[in-house]
């Protein structure tokens, strides 16, 4: 019988194929968008212009809208757009969102904050407000800490 197989006999050993190789995490979150959005982000990197800054964070909100209703949302989102009902985020697209910015800009958001961001407009003002209070503290190695008062 097959199952009286003696035990000396050799197995394939998995030391012998090598392991495939762990994709990598993309070294700039922002490679996939398109150029004018990296531009936008050295930019706003290099001078501080907010506005270079609401491009790449609608450029994030775009990338992030469920796919079937991309087609269909405006060319350009008004601040007053509900992430939720008008553009069709759920919670965790929401987090996804979040988890995007903590780590391009190097920042922390808990989930109180994100409890008050509900529209596009709420979303640029708190990733700007974020984002200068990170730049303010650039001798910081690690994502600044919230204000305590």
């Amino acid at each position: 019988m097959a199952d009286d197989a003696p035990s000396s006999v050799p197995s394939p050993t998995p030391a012998s194929t090598p392991a495939a190789p762990k994709p990598a995490a993309p070294a700039n979150p922002l490679a996939k968008f398109p150029s004018a959005v990296r531009d936008a982000h050295k930019h706003f990197l290099a001078t501080g212009d907010v506005e270079a800054l609401d491009t790449v964070v609608l450029a994030v909100v775009r990338d992030h809208q469920p796919s079937h209703l991309r087609a269909t949302s405006p060319a350009v989102f008004p601040d007053e757009a509900s992430l939720m009902g008008d553009l069709g985020f759920d919670s965790l697209a929401l987090a996804e969102i979040v988890f995007f910015f903590e780590d391009l800009y190097k920042i922390s958001i808990t989930n109180d904050e994100l409890m008050n961001i509900s529209t596009v407009g709420k979303l640029r003002e708190f990733v700007r407000s974020k984002v200068a209070t990170a730049v303010a503290s650039p001798a910081q190695s690690t994502p600044p800490a919230s204000p305590s008062a």
